[in-house]
């Protein structure tokens, strides 16, 4: 038995785009689905209510952060993530490998896992495959993400095939230590650097454990989007067609249409709701900077064919007002509107690919949007 199951419901006629419907313990995920950034068991500046009723249905957590702080016997003895922070949709943990690489000098690779320091008070730790999974197994999300390493933009060829050789090992080992497949299913993921021939070689390796779903990891890391793509392009044609397949780390509306037109399933990033933060607005008609003097006296709202709670009720004067005040509220309203701008576009998607218009609903965003 699998907790995750996935139903491909149509494909479209020009493009490898198709959709799809994921269900899991804590409910039904419609794809290709964006999923916001909870790192800390929030999404920043929202509440859970509002997540949930802008038609978000799953969202992601940190292993890393959450295994720091509170620690993940915290969340074990409050039953677990979803009753910890209030979500009742399914949650998906990727594995703490990207942060625990993203540390640099402060951590160290070798077969056992990574021994690092904690960025919060320089305490030293061990996180291994066992221990990823030990993790996210007490954290009770419903996908579950393997303990693989990361690798920069650019590496060497014989650097990232003694990567992916290692991250297939640590994936096996991580297969092995987790053993509540009807409650958490287990994803893969892919690595192979900017070299196809490695991409190839590290999809045969996992497809061949037979899992619920798959990642393509290791991209949007530095490389120009024109190489992103071209990978891309490749990777998707070396995983199931009967399984979710998911791009990490991926949120800018252009990479999601280009993810989508190639295959993917599934997104996540913390670009909205960071942008947000810093007064930048994704809108129909392209990004809004709110710091923006012109935008003092503009009393329409950030978006005029956006029905979000912050356009629906504020003008960009008053979004400017806030932000240049440093008021909390900038954040939150901002967030609101991002997050709610990107489950639409989506959400856009899945009827295009249904109606078989895929291509004519990218080319009027972009038209719309501009090339970003």
């Amino acid at each position: 038995m699998t907790a995750v199951k996935y139903e491909l419901i149509k494909k479209d006629s020009r493009t490898k785009a198709r959709r799809g419907r994921i269900t899991t313990p804590h409910g039904v995920i419609e794809t290709p689905v964006f999923m916001p950034v909870g790192t800390a068991a929030t999404v920043k500046a929202m509440r859970p209510e509002e997540v949930r009723d802008m038609g978000a249905e799953i969202i992601l957590a940190n292993t890393y952060h959450l295994y720091l702080r509170p620690g993940h016997e915290v969340v074990k003895a409050a039953g677990g993530l979803h009753s910890f922070m209030n979500w009742e949709r399914p949650i998906l943990t990727d594995s703490g490998g990207f942060q625990v690489f993203s540390l640099g000098a402060m951590r160290k690779i070798s077969e056992e896992g990574v021994e690092f320091r904690s960025h919060i008070d320089g305490s030293k730790h061990m996180l291994s495959p066992e221990k990823s999974m030990e993790i996210q197994n007490a954290l009770g999300s419903d996908i579950i993400m393997a303990f693989d390493e990361c690798i920069p933009y650019p590496a060497d060829r014989s650097y990232v095939r003694d990567s992916l050789e290692r991250t297939t090992r640590w994936l096996k080992r991580c297969r092995e230590y987790h053993r509540d497949t009807e409650r958490q299913s287990l994803f893969g993921i892919m690595q192979g650097g900017m070299y196809k021939d490695l991409r190839r070689e590290s999809a045969e390796q996992i497809v061949d454990l037979d899992l619920p779903g798959y990642a393509i990891g290791g991209l949007s890391v530095g490389e120009p989007k024109e190489i992103m793509y071209d990978i891309m392009d490749d990777c998707v044609d070396l995983l199931p067609d009967d399984r979710p397949r998911y791009l990490m780390g991926v949120g800018s509306p252009d990479c999601l249409f280009e993810g989508v037109e190639r295959g993917i399933d599934m997104f996540d990033c913390v670009l909205p709701t960071r942008i947000a933060r810093h007064g930048m607005a994704m809108t129909s008609q392209g990004r809004v900077n709110i710091k923006n003097a012109k935008y003092e006296k503009d009393f329409t709202p950030l978006d005029p064919a956006c029905d979000c709670y912050t356009c629906r009720n504020y003008s960009k004067a008053y979004l400017r007002h806030l932000f240049k005040s440093d008021e909390i509220l900038s954040s939150m309203l901002m967030t609101n509107h991002n997050l709610h701008f990107l489950i639409n576009t989506m959400k856009n998607m899945r009827k295009a690919i249904e109606e078989d218009r895929f291509t004519e609903y990218k080319k009027e965003f972009y038209e719309n949007y501009g090339r970003f």
